[in-house]
């Protein structure tokens, strides 16, 4: 598509936006309904390319994606009208005789940028929210994941309402170029370096903006004495770090944090849990997706051929060029100031950072960035406690890792530089709404308002602010006049 005809196109989704059209539940349900069925319709498409573009099993594609999403647009078809409902407030003794309430309404046209690693699952759970909302929207999916992207370009078209939602392809160009472009709200999921790109473009126009991005999600892993407990971690930590993508997600376990007693124990647990999930040879399993391009294994690459880092290695560090394969690989203690311990792996390469007692993971971590999350696993409660109320991130997540993301009763979003603003379930609707404050009074006057100012006045507005109902109506008695 060209300049000339983004930027016409764009301006459609504008007019229909001011038409009206998208603020009756009517039509926003007739859109959610829309990508429902096509999520039901096209399941075994969406698979396929997954499948192609990152090597998914069709399982993790459901578990990950497509399901989370069908719930998603469920949950608003249940909720849609009670979400849209203005909320009646109190109000204060000042303003009486008034009556308040907050008016939820759409914010207009909105931008969204995708993530490649959960391609589908990451563009369209946003695009769930704004239509919600009653916005138009433009969705970029990421072109790192080309046949996903592929697929919803034909796809959204067939099912959704080509007035008010479009999807446009393509690269960094084609972003810049609608990064020139006005908008009502951005939502980008990606990078820290990319988020800082999003957020000097959207200065130009003051557009409010929703980052995901990502960080390094520490897990800390108390010394757990049953032996039916760590069988347990150790399957949570596998599912939390190499299931979601091979590690490829910004929710994914990023390094572990243990006792150095506990340290030899943690990697048996996890190279025989790894053993259990993925054969003797994982490159042949059909359960582990694979890196994305030859970029990023080569990045990845480059993060084990550190001398510190090789030294380190536990478990793993088979790498094969031509398959874009690295070995779900586990490292004790590489050097802090190595790329790896500052850098977000974004991939299956876990440290595992060892201290002299688990309550020194608290320090640790709040001498980094603030996480997407943070993870423990422990029985005990003063410690999760302040874990809890010590440490800062986007969510914390006790005995279990990444589950977190599905529930969409709880905000799912970043702080600092892991990102900020939210999103999920009603956080969605939020996200992509702006909350109006209307107040309504009658013509009924009061004097105290008004000069000429008098001590008695003075006493009257203390009164009020104050609650002091006893003086306040003995006040009124000689303002009334």
């Amino acid at each position: 598509m060209d300049v000339v005809g983004l930027e016409e196109r764009v301006e459609e989704l504008r007019e229909t936006f001011q038409s009206g059209k998208t603020r009756s539940a009517k039509w926003r349900r007739s859109q959610l309904t829309g990508i429902l069925n096509l999520l039901e319709e096209n399941e075994e498409d969406i698979f396929k390319a997954l499948g192609k573009d990152l090597g998914k099993h069709r399982v993790e594609a459901y578990r990950d994606e497509v399901g989370i999403l069908i719930k998603s647009v469920k949950l608003c078809l249940e909720c849609l009208e009670k979400w849209m409902a203005n909320k009646r407030v109190d109000m204060p003794l000042m303003a009486f005789p008034t009556t308040g309430e907050i008016v939820p309404e759409p914010l207009g046209l909105v931008l969204i940028f995708s993530s490649w690693n959960f391609p589908v699952g990451l563009a369209l759970e946003p695009l769930i929210g704004a239509i919600s909302a009653g916005n138009t929207s433009v969705l970029k999916p990421s072109e790192l994941a080309p046949a996903s992207s592929s697929l919803l370009t034909i796809l959204v078209p067939f099912y959704l309402d080509n007035k008010a939602v479009m999807v446009i392809e393509g690269g960094a160009p084609v972003a810049q170029r609608l990064l020139d472009i006005r908008w009502d709200k951005i939502f980008f999921t990606g990078s820290p370096r990319i988020g800082r790109i999003i957020m000097s473009s959207a200065v130009k126009h003051l557009t409010p903006v929703t980052l995901e991005l990502g960080g390094k999600c520490p897990a800390i892993v108390d010394t757990l004495t049953s032996s039916k407990d760590r069988e347990v971690v150790a399957k949570r930590i596998i599912g939390g770090k190499w299931v979601p993508c091979n590690g490829q997600g910004c929710i994914a376990i990023d390094y572990l944090l243990v006792e150095e007693k506990f340290a030899t124990a943690m990697v048996d647990l996890l190279k025989s849990t790894l053993k259990r999930f993925y054969g003797e040879n994982p490159r042949e399993s059909n359960s582990l997706s694979r890196i994305v391009n030859k970029q990023h294994f080569m990045r990845l690459k480059g993060l084990l051929n550190d001398p510190g880092v090789a030294a380190s290695i536990a478990h793993g560090g088979v790498v094969d060029d031509d398959k874009l394969y690295i070995e779900p690989t586990i490292m004790v203690d590489p050097p802090l100031d190595a790329e790896i311990m500052i850098e977000e792996i974004f991939g299956p390469l876990l440290p595992i950072i060892t201290l002299k007692k688990i309550e020194d993971s608290i320090g640790f971590i709040n001498s980094k960035p603030k996480a997407l999350a943070v993870y423990i696993f422990t029985r005990d409660e003063t410690l999760k406690k302040r874990v809890i109320s010590e440490t800062s991130s986007g969510s914390v997540t006790v005995n279990d890792a990444v589950i977190q993301y599905v529930c969409d009763t709880l905000p799912f979003g970043g702080i600092g530089q892991s990102g900020f603003g939210r999103y999920h379930g009603k956080f969605s609707f939020d996200t992509f709404s702006h909350e109006k404050a209307v107040m309504r009074r009658p013509f009924l006057d009061f004097n105290f308002r008004y000069p000429p100012w008098n001590n008695n006045k003075l006493q009257f507005l203390r009164s009020v602010y104050n609650l002091d109902y006893f003086k306040l109506f003995l006040l009124f008695l000689g303002l009334k006049k």
